[in-house]
């Protein structure tokens, strides 16, 4: 076969590929769009649920995804930055340092509900933290550390050598080189971790079924320790649970919009941190 013709065969193979991956995303998104957005009303993204979950809105569950979204990002972000800066930077090549990466990446591949398990072991019940925010929180950042460490380390690999021993002969530091010079021009790729971990945080239900969610609480959160509604397991909760499955489905279909339409707005800012950055690293 000539070879152009074999390649045009791979490359239209890939674009039909492409085209049916894209087009099955936009029919997940018509489809929620097309049958939730009849829900969505002021009323319905301002107040509490009443008459059991069947009226009202979502407000707290839109409240308390968010608290466990950035209580997580909190606890991953700084913990997944600073051990990628140690392995990478520090610690070098060695067989305990390649054992902790391959225990890295098995950590990543657990299934979350025995995230859910240990947390409500040791931060529910060990630690005295209860069923909220804080367990939450900590159970969630620690299934989306493996992500964050393995995307850090790339971003620091991808800097050529080159700055590092141009700065240390200018008479820096290796923690000034890192803080200065290496992290800044990593920073727009760490973002993209970060992008990732909210996003696999935002639609988790297993974790926080152990250790945070409520059933039904239409009120807002006063402090960490206390429980919270959360959209991922509302959305479950209100599609399985209940004595009319049809007359919820629509409020259901709203709470999935609404969920996706917030997990997309945290992408595009955090794609917005990552151009704004990039373009500094640029300029510089």
């Amino acid at each position: 076969m000539d070879k152009n013709l074999s390649q045009n065969i791979a490359f239209t193979i890939f674009k039909i590929l492409g085209i049916l991956v894209v087009g099955i995303l936009f029919w997940i998104l018509g489809f929620i769009i097309f049958n939730g957005i009849g829900v969505i009303s002021w009323k319905f993204l301002t107040t509490a649920p009443t008459d059991g979950m069947m009226g009202g809105g979502i407000f707290p569950a839109i409240v308390g995804t968010f608290c466990l979204v950035l209580g997580s990002m909190v606890i991953a972000f700084p913990l997944g930055v600073m051990s990628a800066i140690y392995t990478t930077e520090y610690a070098g090549n060695g067989k305990i340092i390649q054992f902790i990466r391959v225990m890295t990446n098995n950590l990543s591949s657990i299934p979350s509900i025995i995230f859910g398990l240990f947390g409500m072991a040791l931060f529910v019940n060990s630690l005295g933290f209860g069923d909220s925010i804080l367990a939450g929180s900590f159970t969630l950042g620690l299934l989306v550390l493996p992500l964050v460490i393995r995307t850090t380390e790339e971003a620091l690999k991808a800097i050529p050598d080159s700055f590092r021993t141009g700065s240390l002969a200018l008479g820096a530091t290796k923690l000034q080189t890192i803080w200065r010079v290496i992290l800044p021009m990593a920073f727009p790729n760490i973002i993209t971790g970060l992008i990732l971990a909210v996003g696999r945080v935002s639609g988790e239900t297993a974790p926080i079924l152990f250790t945070v969610a409520a059933y039904f609480l239409p009120k807002l959160p006063t402090s960490v320790f206390d429980q919270v509604m959360a959209l991922p397991y509302h959305l479950y909760v209100i599609a399985t649970s209940g004595t009319d499955l049809e007359a919820a489905r629509p409020i259901a279909y709203g709470t999935a919009l609404v969920l996706i339409v917030i997990v997309l707005a945290m992408n595009l800012l955090a794609t917005y941190l990552r151009r704004h950055f990039s373009n500094k690293v640029k300029t510089n």
